[in-house]
């Protein structure tokens, strides 16, 4: 769901992601959020933000990420380094939802398919 409230400029998005082991358990294992600022061909970084939860004793933002995908072209390469600087920024525990090897690994995928889907819809 995108939020209705705040307007971003054009090329720019943001998306949601979570890890929930079933459907009737609303507890995310681990979320990802990013938002992205795109320039005006639409190919290249201006700016972005990633933000994890669940994988920390608080919500985590990883500046070090956004940091490196600015001034940056779009590419699976790309994404998937910024998506490995968020997992390495990860402090997670193992607990009846999942283990802490389970949670650094769904942090750099969902952060991964955030990333995509923010600059899918920033593209549209």
């Amino acid at each position: 769901m995108r939020c209705m409230f705040l307007r971003l400029p054009p090329g720019s998005e943001r998306a949601y992601l979570r890890f929930i082991p079933r459907n009737e358990m609303d507890i995310a294992v681990v979320g990802a959020g990013a938002t992205v600022v795109l320039d005006e061909s639409l190919t290249t970084f201006v700016s972005a933000r990633i933000a994890l939860g669940a994988v920390a004793p608080t919500p985590l933002w990883v500046p070090e990420a956004g940091e490196y995908l600015a001034g940056r072209r779009i590419s699976a390469e790309t994404i998937a380094e910024a998506a490995g600087i968020a997992q390495a920024a990860t402090r997670p525990i193992s607990d009846m939802r999942g283990t802490a090897a389970q949670r650094k690994h769904l942090a750099a995928v969902l952060t991964r398919r955030a990333l995509e889907k923010a600059i899918e819809r920033a593209r549209v």
